[in-house]
């Protein structure tokens, strides 16, 4: 008589706790995509004066798609695509564009979203768009000086436990490097170079509001972009921007 008891107040205690568990997973909200592993929601922005932005934008484009982990969105040559209501729907935004001019709308719109938990990656011109615009400037991290002769020159790693820079102590890449004047205090340098014997940053990351931005000097045309190296990086930081685990 005691055994059966016992069985049945396992039983009544089974099902009690089974009725917790089932109320409280009806009663959570659903995991976002990016939680449950879905495809990164991504706009990659192109365009603006002097780089081959197209081409750039097809190795950049190509090669996301090719992993499986992002569903892309092109837009060529429309910084329109940074209002508001047309960023709205993506958890990351990839950029590359020279030059140009930002209205109030399409600046509030970028930065706004961003501030909000978003992830934004930007490479080689993306630290020379809207010039004089510090705004964008202190977005970015920092902003273009100068470059040396296209060439191919040591990138050495400074935290090799960062996801986007794991394993990798050091690398060469023929690039153009970039000279920047960049924000010492609040940029989080992950990688120099010599430039006349002193460090320039080649990749960092930065907060915006509950947001993450990374950027690179690299990338400046389309082979510079299609070397294992710059992908493997720009790949990671993607990942990173909107807080998945980073893998290759």
């Amino acid at each position: 008589m005691r055994s059966g008891r016992t069985a049945a107040a396992t039983a009544a205690i089974t099902a009690w706790v089974g009725g917790i568990v089932l109320t409280s997973f009806l009663a959570t909200p659903a995991l976002a995509a990016e939680d449950q592993g879905g495809k990164i929601k991504t706009l990659l922005l192109v365009g603006g004066e002097i780089h081959d932005w197209k081409r750039i934008g097809d190795v950049v484009e190509s090669a996301m798609k090719k992993t499986g982990k992002f569903d892309v969105t092109r837009v060529d040559n429309d910084l329109n695509a940074f209002l508001a209501d047309r960023v709205a729907p993506y958890d990351l935004v990839v950029f590359y564009w020279t030059l140009g001019k930002l209205t109030d709308a399409q600046k509030k719109g970028i930065l706004d979203h961003i501030a909000k938990g978003k992830g934004f990656v930007t490479f080689h011109s993306g630290a020379d768009s809207f010039r004089g615009d510090k705004d964008w400037h202190k977005f970015v991290g920092g902003h273009f000086i100068t470059h040396p002769r296209y060439r191919t020159f040591h990138v050495s790693v400074t935290d090799v436990k960062h996801p986007i820079t794991q394993g990798i102590e050091e690398f060469m890449i023929t690039d153009e490097q970039y000279i920047l004047d960049y924000d010492k205090e609040n940029v989080t340098v992950l990688a120099n170079a010599l430039y006349k014997g002193k460090l320039m940053p080649a990749l960092w990351t930065k907060s915006h509001g509950k947001g993450r931005v990374f950027y690179t000097g690299m990338g400046h045309d389309p082979k510079a972009t299609k070397q294992p190296m710059f992908l493997k990086i720009f790949l990671r930081a993607c990942q990173w921007a909107v807080g998945r685990e980073v893998k290759d």
